[in-house]
């Protein structure tokens, strides 16, 4: 999936372009651009440094239409928004930690190095706990260099990432689903 974070000038509302890979394209309103990385672009570094296929990013790459997205071009999948929306039921605990995964690691990485630890400990909340030190540094590392490249692009470019095909959400096993063929009686 490729996902391209256009710079406008600070202040203009801006829009993500999304590209699945299914061949569908959606625009994505992101807010008020800064000089700061986007929201979406903090998620997209942060989930993408720990390898998340079950957060914001993996949740669209398999198939999840947020609210703030509207389709451009590319024909849906049948049934897609009907799928989307039992994917978000699903896995909504699932989002909501990728949420706080990105705010927490966004906190991180405005600190120094040294005082990383203090915060995790400061953290402590369940979705964090399976969160190990290296993963986080990672993580924290990954976010500043991302942070980086945006306060360096200059307005009208654009910065395009690659989503990896294979870290997507995954829906739920249709095949509990199925009506179940009747059991055949012994003569």
């Amino acid at each position: 999936m490729r996902v391209t974070f256009h710079r406008l000038p600070d202040h203009q509302w801006a829009d993500v372009l999304i590209q699945r890979d299914d061949g569908v394209v959606y625009r994505m309103h992101a807010g008020p651009v800064t000089s700061h990385a986007p929201h979406d672009l903090v998620h997209f570094t942060v989930e993408d440094a720990l390898g998340m296929p079950d957060g914001i990013w993996g949740a669209i790459a398999g198939g999840v239409v947020f609210r703030s997205m509207t389709h451009v071009s590319g024909r849906r999948p049948p049934h897609a928004a009907e799928r989307s929306a039992e994917l978000i039921r699903a896995n909504r605990d699932r989002l909501q930690r990728a949420e706080l995964i990105g705010g927490f690691v966004e906190r991180a990485a405005a600190v120094p190095d040294a005082d990383l630890d203090r915060l995790a400990a400061q953290q402590g909340a369940d979705p964090l706990s399976e969160l190990d030190k290296a993963a986080v540094r990672r993580a924290v590392w990954a976010l500043r260099a991302a942070q980086e490249t945006w306060a360096r692009l200059q307005i009208g470019a654009e910065l395009t990432l690659t989503w990896p095909r294979h870290r997507r959400l995954v829906p739920l096993d249709r095949r509990v689903k199925r009506r179940q063929a009747p059991l055949r009686r012994a003569s």
